[in-house]
This record gives C-alpha cells, structure tokens and sequence, in this order.
C-alpha cells in the first residue's frame, strides 16, 4: 500500500469490535509514527496509549453513564486501544535555548512561538499513527479531547504542561460498520477552490 492509498482509504471508523490488538503492535504504531518532524529534533512528542481496562477508563473519564447510554456510535467506545499524542512545551523551549537556536528567542517562553509546534508536531504523529492503522487494515477514528483534557490528566497522570491535539481509537472495524456521521455527506471541495497557485 502507497502513501496516497493510505490517505485514500482512511475513514474514521466509528464502530469496532472488542479484539485486542497483537501484543506489541501499539508499541510499534507509535516506535514508527513518532518519527514524524519535530521542530528543531527536539522530539517533544509523547504519547499516551491506552488498552483493555485503561481505554475503558478513558471513555468513564470522558462521558458520563448517562452521556454513554444515549452516545449515538456505541461501537467507538468499544475500541480496544486509544492514543492520546501530546505536545509537550518545555522540549521545545529547552532546545531552542540551546546555542545554535537562541537567537531565535523561541527558548524564552512558549508566548514567543506565533505558532505552538508543539501541538503541530503532535498533529503530524497523529495523522501519521492513522495511515499506519490504515496500511494495517484496521480502523482509526481521531477525535478531540476539548474540556476533558485536564480530567484525562488527572486520571491518568499526564504532566500538566502535556497538551493533547486529540485522541486516536484503534482497532479492528466492525463488518457491518456504524451508523454514518453527517460530516460523511459532505463532498469534498474541488481542487480549484483549495489551490491558489502564485497568488490567493
């Protein structure tokens, strides 16, 4: 499978079965998607994985009994694996402190960076983590943690200064699918719209 079959083939899957992954294959989805860039190779990319009992937990943190009766993807909440990438600040301002980089004053305070790549490289493992889900054939669904993201500190330990860009189910797809998220209707924009080519 190519990169652009990768991409192609992507879907977020909304309804897994409840088989384990291999032993050891979380562990190599995350060995290989975190040699995504990193702003100045300062790896500042770390990830939570969660399985079994843990990704159970992770769904009790985020939605309450009641929020998960009525959930409308009942079959998400069954995926055997959850990750959660998290950008972590104090890597990037610690290397860009260092000589051949602080003249960037980047390594004064996480305010001077007009853009936290600590989040956009977190972005890029996380969409890299899907793709090898995908070459896998099995099914990924990337969602975000938004007011939750301190509770799932909390729960599980996770530094404070972590920030998460989302989380990551992974897992084997149902056969007979889920029911289809509206966002699903929407075609995709023509080239011509999302192109500007030597000027917008």
């Amino acid at each position: 499978m190519t990169v652009s079959d990768a991409l192609g083939d992507r879907r977020s899957c909304r309804s897994f079965t409840p088989e384990s992954l291999d032993a050891g294959l979380l562990d190599d989805l995350v060995d290989a998607a975190r040699r995504t860039p990193t702003a100045g190779n300062c790896q500042g990319v770390e990830f939570l994985a969660l399985e079994g009992a843990d990704a159970a937990a992770y769904w009790e943190t985020t939605l309450s009994a009641e929020r998960r009766a009525a959930f409308p993807w009942p079959g998400l909440l069954v995926a055997p694996a959850i990750v959660v990438p998290f950008g972590m600040p104090s890597r990037y301002l610690a290397r860009y402190a260092e000589t051949d980089k602080a003249a960037t004053g980047l390594g004064d305070a996480s305010e001077a960076w007009s853009v936290p790549y600590w989040l956009t490289d977190a972005a890029f493992a996380a969409l890299a983590l899907q793709l090898l889900v995908v070459e896998l054939g099995l099914g990924c669904c990337f969602f975000g943690l938004f007011e939750h993201e301190d509770a799932v500190r909390r729960r599980f330990g996770v530094p404070d200064e972590a920030r998460a860009v989302g989380a990551i189910a992974v897992g084997h797809p149902e056969p007979s699918g889920a029911r289809s998220s509206r966002s699903t209707t929407r075609g995709r924009r023509p080239l011509d719209e999302v192109l500007h080519r030597g000027s917008w």
